[in-house]
């Protein structure tokens, strides 16, 4: 499923589908936290504690495997940078506890008029049991909406817009998705999202979703959503 935003146009290919976002929703839940901060005045260096009980072992997560078995004294700041630039699972949902459950998340993206999704699942949830991955789910349109409004519409004040703006193009992972497609000069601020294979070798899903700075100044909202193949 392909959906392209450009001026006041959208294009879709197969937009008809239910498609598992995976980590692609991190985007989603930094939006939420960042609401929450700037709605309650917390700033983006407000200090926290992850306690070690919130790092669970079997998942993705580079934090974990920074500080092991550690209390982790960090900012905000560095919660969302593992969280979206660097797609860390346990920072994921330790801001998911701290928005209230991915029900508010859920709540908070359709309260944007973002209709055509459902959020429900955790990363350890999904962990825990793959085919949950079908839970959170989108349409790529639904996506790349999503982007458009929070790029264009001042859903978050200045300072934590700018602060998301920059974690999406420091984006470290996906480096052969969509990024690889583009001349080396655009920029191109993403998240990425990726499962592991079912049982019978059908991968649930492979995204990335995000904005390519055009030459003239132009934004172009893209969301490549692949769910059920059995490609390399």
């Amino acid at each position: 499923g392909v959906a392209v935003i450009y001026r006041d146009k959208a294009y879709t290919v197969s937009n008809n589908e239910k498609y598992p976002l995976m980590s692609t929703f991190k985007f989603h839940i930094g939006v939420t936290a960042l609401k929450k901060m700037e709605t309650n005045g917390i700033s983006l260096d407000s200090m926290v504690y992850i306690e070690p009980h919130q790092m669970h072992k079997n998942t993705y997560s580079p934090i974990r495997d920074r500080f092991p078995d550690h209390r982790i004294h960090i900012s905000f700041r560095e919660i969302i940078e593992y969280t979206i630039s660097h797609s860390d699972n346990n920072t994921c949902d330790w801001l998911i506890d701290f928005v209230g459950g991915i029900n508010n998340v859920d709540k908070y993206i359709k309260s944007l008029g973002i209709k055509d999704l459902n959020l429900t699942e955790t990363e350890d949830s999904m962990h825990k049991d793959i085919m949950r991955s079908y839970n959170n789910w989108s349409t790529p349109l639904s996506v790349a909406e999503l982007l458009k409004k929070v790029y264009t519409e001042n859903v978050l004040s200045s300072e934590y817009f700018s602060f998301l703006e920059k974690t999406m193009l420091d984006c470290s992972s996906g480096k052969d998705k969509l990024i690889a497609g583009l001349p080396s000069d655009v920029r191109f601020g993403h998240k990425t999202g990726h499962s592991d294979r079912r049982p019978d070798g059908v991968q649930i899903s492979e995204t990335d979703a995000g904005v390519i700075y055009l030459p003239n100044g132009e934004k172009c909202y893209l969301a490549v959503l692949i769910k059920d193949s059995k490609e390399s």
